[in-house]
């Protein structure tokens, strides 16, 4: 087929995607950091409409979302503003997809670039079976957008340098706003800057090697130019960004130092384990890229690493051009992995590489469908192709629209991730559990105002249903908060309820599933017994507590919470050893319960079981090495034997929580007669702390 007929069907494949996209994008939940980010949006627009006079987008401790651009998500806030947009999520929905069919687009326009409108055509094609970026170009309004800036960066930054004439206006606008886009979404949006000058150098050096001259006027004007584009889209990522506005040198760099140093940390489950995400060992991202990227893709890869062949003599910098473009996948994965960043979500922060990778993969196959030379051979391959895209395409019509679930056949698909790997970790199924409810509720009529709790903020959805109102919980504290129905996702709930069947628990009504795999939950509330002793324990209403207590464990047997403050009231009134029946009964749900297995290990202390004590202290920082409370009560018991561990255990308190006043007083303790002088500077340090 000719390179002309490509580009006919490369265009009609194209369009038929973008149509594709957007319908999907109506049937999209919202992600798991949507509703903050737009909310911080709402006080952007309100800082601009202000004329800078609400500065409440500026102080965003707890969020931190002050030192994001999000771009896109302003960007999308003010046409919603603009055009009286009322449902605003939809619309973010099809803005977040089309933002996914422009990346998709640019990248096959970049293979076409480097190996012709074939390779263009097998991007389209490894985009349209790769579930993981399909599932998150539906809603995820910060790493889609990212990943189209950074792909559509590189691309122009590459045909700018190696431009044989002077570049066009309209190549030096697209290059302006792609990294200005960057750099407007993510602080670290500023690499790409850096990466156009690397580039620059790397084709000066390479035109030296290869042509043996160099024209220094031309050089020097080049690199005026690109000087001056740098700057001009260093400006614009800054137009929408209010934090950045208040000093346009200075704060972006601060933005980009707490980027790299995310202060916000959460537990999710790795390799069967329930790990802090600043503690992943050093694969967690290559990892889950090698278990969630289709394996036809890594297939392809391979295609480009075997079949070189001679694609490279009609461009001598071809191979320059390639390496860098390779240089831009791997410099992010090995900077991150080296550093032992804070990573979580899978790899949902790395999509922006995602793009490049499929490219090699597309040129890869498009050398193979370009050798093949009889018909049969290219039906042969064709069909093996079509069943190397069967798991993709099987998962992604079977569990629509749950997309970026996807797991390959190297980890025996969600099946064998679950309570391995995280499913639902972005909260897609809440839109679906909650539009379920409101079904359930609808027929079973009540005129009483309903409480529906979950572990996702999910009350945009009974926006229109003035009876139902929303709180948000925990799952593992859902017993403190008085709710009549919820809807919990699978999502920050330990392995071990996964393992042992605790989760669903029996008082679901509803469970959606993903190939067999429960990805959310509705519950219906059997009894607020657990509620009200709560609230009567914290009344210090202890007998009623008990009773209250007991009748809760009879309807909610799965429930560790109510295990555990159960024997917190039984202690209170002395009866110890039932106590410890209770907590085991706790932990026989979850193993890891950081709360049961403290109170055991203060209960065999206050007994004078040192040694049993230990160990529940060691169970605990094992199942939850920041779980700071423990470190103190392990350091004082194992101080007498060795003293080193004891100062080592509060040292590592301190490390991760370094203004931890138990923390500080037992470490000074540990000094206070061998030196005094030492254990006097953490008595001031102490002092010093609020």
């Amino acid at each position: 087929m000719s390179e002309r007929k490509n580009k006919i069907l490369f265009w009609s494949l194209a369009l038929l995607m973008l149509v594709a996209l957007l319908i999907i994008s109506r049937d999209a939940g919202i992600s798991g950091d949507e509703e903050v980010h737009y909310r911080h949006s709402e006080l952007v627009y309100n800082y601009f409409k202000t004329g800078g006079e609400d500065k409440s987008c500026l102080d965003t401790p707890k969020t931190h979302l002050q030192y994001y651009g999000q771009l896109f998500d302003n960007l999308t806030t003010i046409f919603c503003h603009w055009f009286s947009i009322e449902d605003v999520y939809s619309f973010r929905h099809l803005m977040s997809s089309l933002a996914g069919w422009l990346a998709i687009v640019v990248a096959a326009l970049f293979a076409a670039y480097l190996s012709g409108w074939t390779a263009a055509i097998f991007t389209l094609i490894l985009f349209a079976v790769s579930p993981t970026f399909l599932g998150h170009a539906q809603n995820n309004l910060k790493d889609i957008p990212f990943a189209l800036a950074y792909i559509a960066s590189v691309y122009y930054s590459i045909k700018y340098v190696f431009a044989e004439t002077k570049p066009s206006r309209g190549l030096s606008i697209l290059l302006v706003i792609s990294i200005g886009s960057a750099i407007g979404i993510r602080a670290g949006g500023i690499l790409m800057v850096f990466y156009l000058y690397l580039f620059f150098l790397l084709k000066v050096v390479s035109a030296y090697l290869l042509e043996k001259k160099i024209e220094p006027t031309l050089v020097l004007r080049k690199f005026a130019a690109i000087m001056g584009l740098s700057v001009a889209a260093y400006l614009f990522g800054l137009i929408l960004w209010p934090y950045a506005l208040q000093n346009p040198v200075l704060n972006p760099w601060k933005s980009y130092e707490v980027m790299t140093k995310f202060p916000t940390t959460v537990r999710q489950i790795y390799d069967g384990q329930f790990i802090w995400s600043d503690f992943h060992p050093w694969n967690y991202l290559p990892k889950y890229m090698l278990i969630t990227i289709p394996i036809i893709v890594f297939i392809g890869i391979l295609l480009a690493i075997l079949l070189r062949g001679n694609w490279l003599k009609h461009d001598p910098y071809k191979p320059v051009k390639t390496g860098l473009l390779f240089l831009t996948i791997l410099f992010p994965l090995v900077y991150v992995i080296a550093k032992g960043s804070n990573l979580y979500g899978s790899w949902r922060h790395f999509l922006f590489v995602y793009p490049g990778i499929v490219i090699f993969s597309a040129i890869g196959f498009a050398r193979l469908w370009n050798k093949l030379q009889k018909a049969r051979a290219k039906v042969v391959t064709g069909i093996l192709f079509c069943l190397l895209t069967y798991s993709p395409i099987r998962f992604m019509i079977v569990n629509y629209p749950y997309f970026y679930l996807y797991y390959n056949q190297l980890v025996g698909g969600i099946k064998g991730a679950y309570a391995n790997y995280e499913t639902d970790y972005y909260y897609h199924s809440m839109r679906e559990g909650a539009e379920w409810l409101q079904t359930y509720l609808a027929e079973h009529r009540s005129d009483s105002v309903i409480i529906v709790g979950g572990n996702f903020p999910s009350g945009w959805f009974f926006r229109n249903n003035p009876n139902i109102k929303f709180e948000y919980f925990p799952y593992a504290e859902r017993s403190n908060s008085n709710w009549d129905y919820a809807i919990v996702a699978n999502s920050y709930i330990p392995p071990e309820l996964l393992k042992n069947g605790a989760w669903p628990p029996k008082n679901a009504i509803h469970t959606i599933v993903v190939d067999g795999v429960p990805i959310c939950a509705i519950l219906k509330r059997k009894t607020h017994a657990d509620y009200w002793a709560i609230q009567a324990q914290r009344q210090c209403d202890t007998i009623k507590s008990l009773v209250l207590f007991d009748q809760a464990r009879q309807f909610d047997s799965e429930n560790e919470m109510i295990y555990y403050k159960f024997a917190q009231s039984l202690i209170h009134v002395g009866r110890v050893d039932q106590a410890v029946q209770v907590l085991t009964e706790s932990l026989k749900i979850n193993l890891g319960y950081e709360y049961a297995l403290e109170m055991m290990g203060d209960i065999a202390q206050g007994s004078g079981e040192v040694k049993q004590a230990i160990e529940f202290y060691r169970m605990v920082i094992e199942h939850n090495r920041k779980f700071f409370s423990v470190y103190p009560k392990l350091a004082r018991l194992v101080a007498p034997d060795d003293l080193a561990e004891a100062r080592q255990l509060l040292k590592r308190c301190l490390q991760m929580n370094p203004s931890y006043k138990p923390a500080i007083r037992g470490l000074a303790d540990t000094y206070r007669q061998t030196h005094p002088e030492v254990a006097k500077k953490y008595d001031e340090l102490n002092k010093s702390i609020k």
